[in-house]
């Protein structure tokens, strides 16, 4: 029997392989069964004899065709979750298989991804990656930076750091510490423009802030009700160009503490008045405990994170 028949020798009731509900997953995430075969590796006639096949098993009308492409039927919707889950499955075997293939000098192996914000991952995290490389070089680490949350559940990575308390059941979590946050210019900058006596002064000055609000933004900001979009004279959602444009005396800004503190010509601005503590936590999903791999990042973090929070300031 050709793999063509054998996909489609499917009846409501039989066992349904993983492949299929990999390819079903597959469209749901791509909106399209092109972009689900490029996704996957997969030809596109194999991608939509698998979403027929699966349908014919389950009796069920996954997605119907529009304009906007593939839309998923309520069904498709309802089985999301569970194919959801055995990806994660799948996927959880698969890393502790290819842990356990040890070098020959008996390394630890595996390859993890670990997410953080833009200025964590360039200016705080590389000396702490550095020494994990040194003592574990059979780990690979992806590092992803982005200031966007990515989503631990749907393991666009496996380890995030993050500066507020994460909230689903699923994740293991660990609060390493509080980092300050401060304003800052550079001193020459201040010599032209002025030192601000209080709060109020920094409207005559040029201010570095963000472009987009978030709900960080938005929970930052209650203890700084005046840091609004309109008040800023340079605006980036980067955190990395916010810091390069404080370094550069392009104005005001907000930066973490310590950072600023291993800026040359950085000053700290009002900090009687202004002084922001940053929660920052370690996070990882509850069915990574069992890989070593993570296991070690996840150690490596808390502790390098928790030498650099707790040092003298």
């Amino acid at each position: 029997m050709d793999s063509k028949n054998k996909d489609l020798d499917n009846k409501p009731g039989k066992d349904i392989g993983w492949e299929l509900y990999r390819t079903f997953l597959g469209v749901l995430q791509e909106g399209s069964q092109s972009g689900a075969a490029r996704a996957l590796g997969l030809a596109q006639p194999t991608v939509g004899r698998h979403i027929e096949a699966l349908e014919q098993a389950l009796g069920l009308p996954l997605f119907t065709r529009s304009q906007q492409g593939l839309l998923p039927t309520e069904a498709a919707l309802t089985l999301r979750e569970g194919a959801e889950a055995m990806a994660h499955q799948a996927a959880s075997l698969q890393r502790l298989a290819q842990e356990r293939q040890l070098g020959a000098q008996g390394q630890l192996r595996g390859v993890v991804r670990v997410t953080a914000s833009e200025v964590m991952g360039v200016e705080v995290l590389p000396p702490i990656l550095a020494r994990l490389a040194q003592e574990e070089p059979g780990l690979v680490v992806e590092l992803v930076l982005s200031n966007r949350m990515q989503d631990l559940l749907q393991r666009e990575a496996d380890i995030a750091v993050r500066m507020t308390a994460p909230t689903q059941e699923q994740l293991i979590a660990r609060r390493l510490g509080t980092v300050e946050l401060g304003l800052f210019a550079r001193s020459d900058y201040l010599d032209r423009a002025g030192r601000p006596a209080t709060l109020e002064d920094l409207a005559t000055h040029r201010l570095v802030g963000y472009d987009q609000e978030t709900p960080f933004i938005r929970a930052a900001r209650q203890g700084f009700p005046s840091w609004r979009r309109e008040a800023f004279a340079l605006r980036s959602d980067s955190d990395l160009a916010q810091l390069a444009l404080l370094r550069a005396g392009a104005g005001i800004g907000v930066c973490q503490v310590a950072l600023a503190r291993r800026s040359p010509g950085l000053e700290r601005v009002l900090p009687e008045q202004l002084s922001l503590p940053l929660e920052t936590w370690l996070a990882m999903h509850e069915d990574l405990r069992q890989s070593l791999a993570c296991k070690r990042v996840f150690e490596a973090l808390a502790e390098g994170l928790s030498e650099m929070m707790a040092a003298p300031a």
